[in-house]
């Protein structure tokens, strides 16, 4: 089906329907993990996208034109308007708290059910049809696979050396062969204790799906105490 230069209530009903089906679905699969771009944003955003491009359809000059005259049409100026002012919706939704950043995968979202949205809107109902069902096996399959590809983490460690004074212990050589990556970052007098804290950056390779990493605490001791373990976690979802 393509774009109708005299589009009927019908074709613009069935525009409508489809584009609030397939960000429903896709919608839900955002509200059900809890992002902040639940299913009434993506919902939102998807008609917004379609009655948009319906009403370019439908204000589109005809009178005194042949077919031929929309060859030259810049069919993109609509489109590239719709996704430019998406980009500020998509860019609120990335957050990043210190080094942790989440976000993006919602922001995409949002970006694909604009184009979806566009699609129906302009009466590619096969292109946005198959679009919506390879965004929602995107975001479900690929979700399985992905949560399962080990990758590389970072965390900070803050210790303190059973030592008063250096040399300390070799934070490096005591996890050889762990897989943990210890990189030393600086050091600190606690005042009050009067205890030597030293920082470290960790690095080590997981599925999302392991457990915390909280075996390393158990391999450093008692060369070192732990007073803190932060990871940092970088989140695309």
């Amino acid at each position: 089906m393509e774009m109708q230069l005299h589009p009927s209530v019908l074709d613009i009903t069935v525009r409508l329907g489809l584009t609030l089906i397939a960000t429903i679905l896709i919608g839900l699969n955002r509200e059900s993990a809890g992002h902040g771009a639940g299913l009434r944003t993506v919902v939102l955003v998807g008609l917004s996208a379609c009655i948009a491009t319906s009403q370019a359809n439908i204000l589109l000059g005809v009178t005194g034109k042949t077919p031929d005259l929309f060859a030259t049409f810049d069919v993109m100026r609509l489109p590239l308007g719709i996704l430019t002012g998406i980009g500020f919706i998509g860019g609120g939704v990335i957050l990043k708290h210190g080094r942790n950043v989440s976000g993006v995968t919602t922001a995409a979202t949002i970006w694909a059910v604009t184009v979806i949205g566009i699609c129906f809107g302009g009466g590619q109902i096969l292109l946005g049809s198959a679009g919506t069902a390879l965004i929602i096996l995107t975001l479900l399959i690929l979700r399985w696979i992905d949560i399962r590809i080990p990758r590389d983490h970072r965390g900070e460690l803050i210790v303190a050396s059973s030592l008063d004074q250096p040399p300390f212990p070799d934070l490096g050589e005591l996890l050889r062969g762990s897989g943990y990556r210890a990189q030393f970052q600086g050091l600190s007098r606690n005042a009050g204790s009067g205890e030597t804290l030293l920082r470290f950056e960790l690095r080590w390779a997981q599925s999302e799906i392991e457990e915390p990493p909280l075996d390393i605490l158990k391999q450093i001791r008692p060369d070192y105490e732990v007073r803190s373990f932060e990871v940092f976690k970088e989140s695309e979802h």
